[in-house]
């Protein structure tokens, strides 16, 4: 089958997996104007389809800056328990109605405490939703798990605070860390401490890197921090001339270190110039581990579905091709080898099989 050949249906029913997406970026819209009415906060346009696009026009910006400044109105309503089960429950819902059977979700509690939660009770009440999510994906025949990265803001000074409740939550629903936020700046070894934290405690994390920041910034990644993924990575290309790689660009795709790419996000943020030049396929290309991804599905006006059908038409991505990525993901994810494995051969592999 060729790549033009496959349809929307055909790709909403491929099972996905997804491994950089940001609970405060992926609110449904309705949602935002619900919960913004009722703790009082002004929103561009209480319209939810107008919302939805002034979300996306004002991402669009080729400024990964203003693209965060855009989580100003759903973090408003993410500061009570209400809203964040309600955000977490809906969260899992979107994802199995589009396929996914696997992701992790990724957010920083520290951002929701406005409300009077401390850091743990946000940590609670949003695996309270997620597993409410899951439970009823389930009963309804679309069963999807979802692990949480809890994230530590790189511009701010409470990233160990994170990386501790990551320790503490690890065998409650806690599979890993990051840090996010603006990277041009905010090297990752400003927060070492928090990394050989994790690294004694045996926490895995990821790093956004080589976005908004190139090389040096995924080389503290792996090489001072010891990250087992990378968010985004696009900036790798700049090790890589005539196809031939680099010193770093070796090191990423020899020793499979998974690279989260998120191309639309990436359009939006300037990191890359258009879908058919994504460096996704030319990574894809040359062997690496790269990963299909959301980044924030409200704000980049995106799902998993529609990030397949972008590289299938403008990029000329065949099944074969999305089959891997999908691979590549659920083997990079952070849950144990055995729970990876039963995924890909009992439940990706198959369903690549049926649905075509």
């Amino acid at each position: 089958m060729t790549a033009p050949s496959i349809d929307t249906d055909t790709l909403r029913r491929l099972p996905k997996a997804v491994l950089h997406d940001h609970l405060d970026g992926g609110l449904r819209p309705a949602t935002v104007v619900e919960l913004a009415d009722a703790v009082g906060h002004t929103l561009p346009t209480d319209d939810p389809d107008e919302l939805a696009a002034w979300y996306y026009e004002a991402a669009n910006s080729g400024d990964l800056v203003r693209y965060i400044a855009t989580f100003e109105h759903t973090l408003a309503v993410m500061q009570h328990r209400e809203g964040l089960l309600r955000v977490a429950e809906e969260y899992v819902l979107d994802l199995a109605a589009d396929g996914v059977v696997y992701a992790e979700v990724r957010y920083a509690p520290e951002l929701n405490t406005d409300g009077g939660l401390s850091l743990a009770e946000v940590v609670e009440t949003v695996q309270e939703g997620l597993a409410a999510g899951m439970a009823k994906a389930a009963a309804a025949g679309t069963p999807v798990r979802v692990g949480t990265l809890l994230c530590g803001m790189r511009m701010f000074d409470r990233v160990r605070e994170a990386a501790d409740l990551a320790v503490a939550y690890r065998d409650a629903g806690v599979v890993g860390f990051d840090i996010a936020g603006a990277e041009d700046g905010f090297p990752p070894a400003d927060h070492l401490d928090a990394f050989e934290h994790l690294r004694r405690e045996s926490v895995p994390f990821t790093i956004h890197a080589g976005e908004a920041h190139g090389l040096p910034s995924i080389h503290q990644a792996l090489q001072v921090c010891g990250a087992q993924r990378i968010g985004h990575g696009v900036r790798i290309t700049d090790d890589i001339v005539g196809g031939k790689l680099g010193r770093l660009a070796g090191w990423v795709r020899d020793r499979r270190i998974a690279l989260e790419m998120c191309p639309t996000s990436n359009l939006q943020t300037g990191a890359a110039t258009s879908i058919a030049d994504h460096p996704i396929t030319v990574l894809k290309d040359l062997g690496f581990r790269v990963t299909l991804n959301t980044d924030n599905r409200l704000v980049s006006g995106t799902t998993m579905t529609r990030e397949m059908s972008l590289l299938v038409e403008q990029a000329g991505w065949t099944v074969e091709d999305l089959r891997t990525v999908t691979v590549n993901a659920v083997k990079s994810a952070f849950i144990p080898f055995d729970e990876r494995r039963a995924l890909i051969e009992d439940v990706i592999l198959p369903g690549y099989a049926s649905a075509l």
